[in-house]
């Protein structure tokens, strides 16, 4: 996991592959985007705008991904992520191969952090992360989530 904020991007140690990644995607102006799927470089490098309001921990389940990196950029609203280490992820159900992800009760050792407008996080393959989770109460959140083909950063 990897936590930073748009504003020091260039500083912020990424590799290159991320960094142009969260180009392309600020490029697009998620912003003004309708909710959706949109491809920024094909099927290598997409974005999913989501609008919805946050729901108190319990109520979600945690995700893992092993195709994808995911980065996590907050464009409005406040949100909690719980989050583990690789590994980390209890009680999972099926894995969806097509779609990329598998659903998980529970993460050992479970951590916690809150993004504000401007941040983002990184969440490599097999780290599971629980996003959309409400911080003080419930409210309205929107994010783009920036999908990488992990297999760029070793190309």
């Amino acid at each position: 996991m990897i936590l930073g904020e748009l504003p020091s991007l260039a500083s912020s140690g990424l590799p290159a592959h991320l960094q142009h990644a969260i180009t392309l995607a600020l490029a697009a102006r998620p912003q003004e985007k309708a909710p959706g799927h949109y491809a920024l470089q094909g099927e290598e490098i997409f974005m999913n705008v989501m609008q919805f309001v946050t729901q108190w921990p319990e109520q979600k389940q945690a995700e893992l991904h092993e195709a994808y990196i995911d980065i996590q950029l907050l464009l409005a609203g406040e949100e909690r992520i719980l989050f583990g280490v690789a590994g980390a992820a209890r009680e999972c159900g099926e894995w969806h191969s097509s779609e990329d992800y598998q659903l998980c009760s529970r993460i050992e050792g479970e951590q916690s952090l809150v993004l504000q407008p401007g941040m983002f996080v990184v969440f490599m393959p097999g780290e599971p992360h629980k996003p959309g989770c409400a911080v003080a109460s419930t409210g309205e959140i929107k994010k783009a989530v920036v999908k990488v083909r992990a297999s760029l950063l070793t190309a």
